[in-house]
């Protein structure tokens, strides 16, 4: 009987990157927009960040302690969930939801289902989702007490995306592109300043952590996704309003460093283009159709759950099986 055997990557390459390495330098990675954050914040954001990876770390070793584990946090990946779900949070949030939140990330979404490795949607956003749906009010509350360090007229007002949804294509509704790239803008701690996020992103390229297939193509179809949009609705194009999607909320921040998550991503090529089209394609329509003004988080953790069957059907075919009829 013919076997037909399926082709995926090699389990025996060996390399000196060890998931510690790579997670270390995803963590140094994100510090550039922590950093900007915390300057626009204040210590409060420096407090959350604090909080959220402590809990974080905390949760992973406590449940390997008391599950009669190996301990695991010396991989850092805690750290990072914690990180980046700190990340999300706006600044004046209590201390006690991201660190429910990542004690949720950890314990369920990472743990209960077997650990590193084996999570189907990612960890932070899976917790920033259970987040929104449970105090939505404190989620999407981004006024800022003016005791804070960082908090001018720029970063206390509505959020960029807000700011479309509200009042659309008319004159005042996009922000100026530079405080989208410095971060002079509301939103969560780690999503502002674009510049501080594409520095974090050019680290884990230069040190080939990442691939820029996905992130790329997912920020461009969804820019081709707003320009249809922009021109099917009669309006015109408008590129104060591409530019305020795209470097508004937490596309650049999604893009580069949660769609791009080795468990929760696909390993083949064409399937990372297809998963990054349907990203894009997603957070389009949860930004401009849906209820909220941002898409990133769920449009991520619904592609999370296509992941398996991209896979399925962009999956190598077999040397010899792709060859020309007899």
């Amino acid at each position: 009987m013919e076997q037909m055997l399926n082709v995926s990557s090699n389990p025996h390459v060996r390399a000196r990157m060890t998931t510690a390495k790579i997670m270390q330098l995803v963590a140094i990675a994100l510090l550039p927009a922590a950093i900007v954050g915390i300057y626009n914040f204040g210590f409060k954001a420096l407090a959350i960040l604090v909080v959220s990876t402590g809990s974080a770390v905390l949760a992973e070793w406590l449940y390997d302690h008391f599950m009669h584990k190996p301990n695991t946090i010396g991989d850092f990946s805690a750290v990072v969930t914690g990180l980046l779900i700190g990340m999300n949070m706006p600044a004046g949030i209590p201390l006690w939801i991201p660190a429910l939140g990542s004690i949720f990330a950890i314990i369920v979404v990472k743990q209960l289902f077997g650990g590193l490795g084996q999570n189907f949607m990612n960890p932070a956003l899976a917790a920033r989702c259970f987040l929104m749906i449970s105090f939505a009010g404190k989620m999407t509350d981004f006024s800022v007490s003016d005791s804070f360090k960082g908090a001018v007229d720029g970063v206390t007002g509505a959020t960029p995306l807000a700011a479309l949804r509200d009042h659309g294509f008319v004159a005042g509704s996009s922000v100026p592109i530079k405080n989208l790239l410095i971060g002079n803008i509301q939103g969560t701690i780690g999503e502002t300043s674009v510049i501080a996020i594409l520095i974090g992103a050019a680290i884990l390229l230069c040190y080939k952590v990442i691939s820029a297939r996905i992130p790329l193509t997912y920020i461009g179809s969804f820019a081709v996704f707003v320009i249809i949009y922009m021109l099917a609705s009669g309006k015109g194009f408008d590129v104060n309003y591409l530019f305020t999607h795209l470097f508004g909320g937490g596309l650049m921040l999604g893009a580069w460093f949660m769609a791009t998550d080795y468990v929760t991503s696909p390993i083949t090529v064409k399937g990372q283009y297809v998963y990054g089209v349907c990203l894009g394609v997603l957070t389009g329509i949860f930004r401009i159709f849906g209820a909220s003004a941002e898409g990133v988080s769920y449009a991520i953790i619904f592609c999370n759950l296509l992941v398996p069957q991209i896979e399925r059907f962009t999956r190598p075919v077999a040397f010899g099986k792709g060859g020309a009829k007899k």
